[in-house]
């Protein structure tokens, strides 16, 4: 069992010996696109003990501009430290975050917290699932903790925005990886988004690829040959990584930084803050 700090992810094993240690926080972040109100009321039917809630929608994203953001930009930081205090996290805590969707979800609070400087915060490997399958203990209902103070330290070189990926188009030192499903990227299945396609010269790298059939991620070894594979000689710190709204593309950081690859960049607004210009290019079907 590891004895220093989780950064990326952990064992439902490893997790199950911390579950009463005040200096561990779990955080649900179930949560449907579809059904946006599901995710709290399964975490209200069963959660793992101690768990609290965050809301995709209220607690991770900041306020949508209609026209001019992406569908879930980043909340202000002096308010997501706030939330992150509320949740009882500091500098000190150890944070495990987990979803039913393989850690998509979870990966963008495991995202968020490292672009605040917040290094010891990990996502469980299976998910919920996993835990439900080994029978592990769950509990209904609300839960709280008692609040701390999260001091954040931003990372801006973490993050990149549109104008920064327009200017680098195509070129061949940049990295640019879209983390949807291949219909969406090739623009044949838009269910989301107003606009159908992908950001010219982007290669499609569907995070939901980054898992085995049980919704596990791949070896550290296998992530490693994937990535080096799509990267080709660019580093990993000159990727961009991109999704439909800053979600599914933080689940690639996520499987980069387990693989010891390095910290790529994110553009948070994605495709769904792209399309709200209409100057900027669009293209479709497979890259060339």
């Amino acid at each position: 069992m590891q004895s220093g700090p989780y950064t990326t992810l952990i064992e439902t094993a490893e997790l199950a010996a911390h579950l009463d240690d005040p200096q561990w926080a779990i955080i649900d972040c179930r949560f449907s696109l579809n059904d946006t109100t599901l995710g709290r009321r399964q975490y209200l039917d069963a959660h793992i003990p101690s768990a609290v809630y965050a809301d995709l929608d209220v607690d991770l994203s900041g306020p949508v501009t209609k026209g001019e953001t992406g569908r879930h930009p980043l909340p202000d930081v002096n308010v997501f430290a706030a939330k992150l205090g509320s949740w009882g996290i500091d500098e000190r805590v150890q944070v495990v975050a987990y979803d039913g969707a393989g850690g998509m979800v979870a990966g963008r609070l495991w995202w968020m917290l490292k672009w605040l400087g917040h290094e010891k915060v990990a996502v469980l490997n299976g998910d919920f699932r996993a835990w439900l399958h080994e029978e592990r203990p769950t509990v209904s209902g609300e839960e709280s903790r008692t609040p701390r103070t999260f001091t954040p330290r931003p990372q801006p070189e973490r993050l990149v925005g549109a104008s920064e990926v327009l200017a680098h188009l195509c070129d061949p030192k940049v990295s640019l990886l879209d983390a949807r499903a291949h219909d969406r990227f090739r623009g044949e299945n838009e269910t989301l988004d107003a606009k159908a396609g992908h950001i010219p010269g982007a290669k499609s790298v569907p995070y939901s690829e980054n898992l085995d059939a049980q919704g596990r991620f791949l070896s550290p070894q296998h992530l490693a040959e994937r990535f080096q594979d799509l990267l080709g000689d660019v580093p990993a710190e000159q990727a961009v990584l991109y999704c439909g709204s800053g979600v599914s593309a933080a689940h690639n950081a996520l499987a980069m930084a387990h693989a010891g690859l390095g910290t790529p960049r994110l553009y948070v607004g994605s495709w769904s803050d792209w399309i709200t210009d209409p100057a900027r290019p669009v293209a479709t079907g497979d890259e060339a």
